[in-house]
């Protein structure tokens, strides 16, 4: 290994490393080659010192020790206890390992970890007489093992700890979920600060938490080096570190920061004022409070803030919160209208960059980014989204049922389609239901390709009168449509349904496609669900507008909860599998005789027993058994209890419950459930049995009466796929 020839591997979030590359290839690299996960390089000792010290978009810069077989244990322990570390690891300097990457043999990282640090230590005993100390924490010596299919490399951590620890953060005192420094630095590359900084221009974020992208901002546009705060190296430990050559280039990155001078501009605010003294020690330590200047007001009123520029450049930076760690997806609108508001503040010359996952920004926006780049933001997926200024924002004109005419910004200018279809079939259902009586019920159903998405309207009711909730949810995209594309499209129906039927955004639900897992975890970490009350027939229901299973009023079903009532009066009624549990409230309001409501979710049965008790229902006549159904029927069966109406709604799938439950899948188990269920129906009991659009038909000694197309309410007719319902019942002169 030459020291003039080293060869190099830079690590990076993923999506930034052509920005990377090109930053390698200013600082003077060689042989540079964007990778997967970072970029390959080649140069000097001098070359690597410069990148670990100026790389600003570089988590870890690893030197190349050897690359060596191993495809099992056996043979990585004696490559690697061969290769010559006591060229490399200092006499007495601590070590560490880490692995990542697996081969069929080797897959598990912590033990590729422990038998390469095994040889190591080895080799340097038979060496020296005596083995390294380990430092898990702080070692001099960081090793990296990279496996990947026969092969590991092995890799000296020039860095030692992540590059984007800078040294201007107190630790234990920052903002919740602040950007990575590296990874603010990439997004201002991207966007072309450098080239605008020069220029004397201006950077603006108006969410800045604690500063990082302003901070970065300032220390470009200052020639600070980004290294320069920190005060341990990985290099420290290892025999050829030149500590003459090091402190060389410290006293040159001093120089340049000091001999700096520019007139660029950085200003940044938030509404939290703890963030934003986070933010002033953070500028503070960093050496650039003279550069930025900070305010605590919300990003609506940025226009304030940006008085006496004149006709500078600039460019607006902002890392919006987008419901996951610091706001609930209820609060967006709310942020992505401040936004809106700040950069429609902006000359035409600016430009904008966002790092969001969040595909409303754009219809809250009104453009379509000019670029836009995949990345990661942690283990969040996300997209640097880089917009220029010219034009006006896009807007649809929408007239709302009520006749008020409406400016509706969006991001797709197609999405006109959409509200015209939305509109002319709002307009029939609205006018059915209150001829019906019907409070909540469904508008819209996937009636365009483009716009797959169900909206239904809930009229409050109870403690919510007057109030007027929206649901819209996404079906599958078709597969033309890429994700961004169809999320603009969602997002934009969302404005207009918000236009058509006068509810403002904060009283619309959105349920983006399940498959984005960003999403699923923002409904499953935002705490107390959100709650409405609703009306149907007179009973009252607190629905979580979250669509948690078992706690809603399934519209799909309203004819079968009203067949349920017709049947009830009188009769002994078990709901088996609670998620039709709003069926159990609707028999015991027509006068059943008693209720049974079985389910093994405690969720699902506290809530059926709340709304019974809303209603003036409760009582010992209706009970509720938490436990497999299956296990439920046996029991009841044993002990001879009758009963005259029988609602069975069971899933496609269901996990076992319990010590003793058992796997249900409904394609194996239905005719058997149904056996057991003949087990408990009184002589001239029924049951009224609702199954999934796609399965098995019900099969039993029972007689067997399809009533799907009866059962079909008329908001959901153009439906593709429907529940379908059965009516069974014993036959005419059987015996029970």
């Amino acid at each position: 290994m030459s020291d003039a020839n080293l060869e190099l591997f830079a690590r990076c979030a993923g999506g930034f490393e052509p920005v990377l590359a090109d930053e390698l290839r200013t600082l003077g690299m060689r042989r540079v080659r964007p990778l997967h996960g970072g970029v390959s390089f080649f140069g000097s000792r001098r070359d690597a010192y410069t990148s670990c010290l100026w790389s600003r978009v570089a988590t870890r810069v690893q030197l190349v020790l050897a690359r060596i077989p191993a495809a099992d244990a056996d043979e990585l322990y004696h490559n690697a206890a061969s290769f010559s570390w006591e060229k490399h690891v200092r006499d007495g300097a601590t070590i560490a390992v880490v692995a990542h990457g697996t081969n069929q043999n080797l897959r598990n990282t912590q033990f590729t970890a422990l038998k390469v640090k095994d040889a190591l230590c080895d080799r340097l005993r038979g060496v020296r007489g005596s083995r390294p100390d380990v430092d898990a924490k702080r070692p001099g010596f960081l090793v990296s093992v990279a496996v990947h299919e026969q092969r590991a490399t092995l890799y000296l951590d020039l860095s030692g700890e992540s590059l984007h620890r800078r040294g201007y953060r107190q630790d234990g005192v920052q903002t919740e979920a602040p950007l990575k420094e590296t990874l603010a630095a990439g997004m201002l590359m991207m966007a072309g600060w450098p080239a605008l900084a020069a220029e004397n221009g201006v950077l603006v974020d108006p969410m800045c938490g604690s500063g990082t992208l302003a901070i970065e901002g300032a220390m470009m546009a200052a020639d600070i080096a980004p290294g320069l705060l920190r005060g341990r190296w990985g290099f420290e430990g290892w025999v050829r570190h030149d500590r003459q050559l090091w402190d060389g280039l410290i006293v040159e990155a001093r120089r340049r920061k000091e001999d700096c001078f520019t007139k660029a501009r950085v200003i940044a605010g938030d509404l939290d004022e703890g963030a934003i003294a986070i933010a002033r020690a953070n500028a503070e330590r960093a050496g650039v409070s003279r550069l930025v200047r900070l305010h605590v007001d919300d990003a609506a009123n940025l226009s304030r803030h940006l008085r006496g520029l004149g006709d500078a450049r600039g460019l607006l930076v902002a890392n919006p919160p987008y419901g996951l760690r610091l706001l609930s997806p209820t609060e967006l609108p709310r942020a992505r209208r401040a936004l809106a508001s700040a950069i429609g503040a902006l000359p035409s010359s600016w430009s904008v960059a966002l790092i969001t996952p969040d595909p409303g920004v754009d219809t809250a926006l009104g453009r379509v980014p000019e670029r836009i780049v995949s990345c990661f933001n942690g283990s969040i997926e996300a997209w640097v989204r880089l917009y220029g200024l010219t034009g006006e924002r896009q807007h649809i004109d929408v007239v709302s049922l009520s006749g008020r005419q409406r400016r509706v910004v969006v991001a797709n200018l197609e999405s006109s389609q959409f509200a015209n279809r939305l509109r002319k079939v709002g307009k029939e259902r609205v006018r059915w239901a209150r001829r019906e009586g019907i409070s909540c019920f469904r508008v819209y159903d996937a009636d365009l390709p483009d716009y797959a998405v169900s909206v239904d309207l809930l009229t409050g009711a109870g403690v919510d009168e007057g109030t007027l909730h929206a649901l819209i949810e996404e079906r599958p995209r078709p597969k033309r449509l890429d994700a961004l594309g169809a999320g603009r499209r969602f997002y934009d129906a969302l404005a207009i349904v918000s236009a058509v039927f006068d509810v403002d955004e904060d009283m619309i639900t959105a349920h983006p496609w399940v498959a984005d897992s960003l999403y699923e975890r923002m409904r499953t970490s935002t705490g107390e669900p959100r709650e409405a009350c609703v009306a149907e027939d007179g009973c009252l229901f607190f629905v979580d507008l979250d669509g948690a299973s078992g706690k809603n009023v399934p519209l799909d079903l309203r004819l079968v909860r009203r067949m349920v009532a017709a049947r009830a009066q009188g009769a002994r009624f078990a709901n088996l599998f609670a998620s039709g549990n709003a069926s159990t409230v609707c028999a015991a309001a027509s006068g059943a005789k008693s209720t049974v409501t079985v389910d093994a979710s405690k969720e699902r049965l506290e809530w059926a027993e709340r709304a019974l008790r809303e209603n003036g229902l409760e009582g010992r006549a209706h009970r509720f058994a938490r436990m497999d159904v299956r296990e439920w029927l046996t029991r009841e069966t044993k002990a001879r209890h009758a009963y005259d109406l029988v609602l069975c709604s069971p899933p496609s799938r269901l996990a076992a419950h319990g010590a003793r439950g058992r796997a249900w899948e409904l394609e194996k188990d239905l005719s058997a459930l149904l056996s057991q269920i003949q087990g408990i129906l009184s002589p001239s009991g029924s049951v009224v049995l609702v199954l999934p659009a796609q399965g098995p038909i019900p099969t039993c000694a029972l007689a067997v009466e399809d009533l799907t197309e009866r059962m079909v309410p008329h908001d959901f007719e153009r439906a593709q796929e429907h529940a379908r319902v059965y009516l069974l019942s014993r036959p005419a002169g059987s015996h029970q």
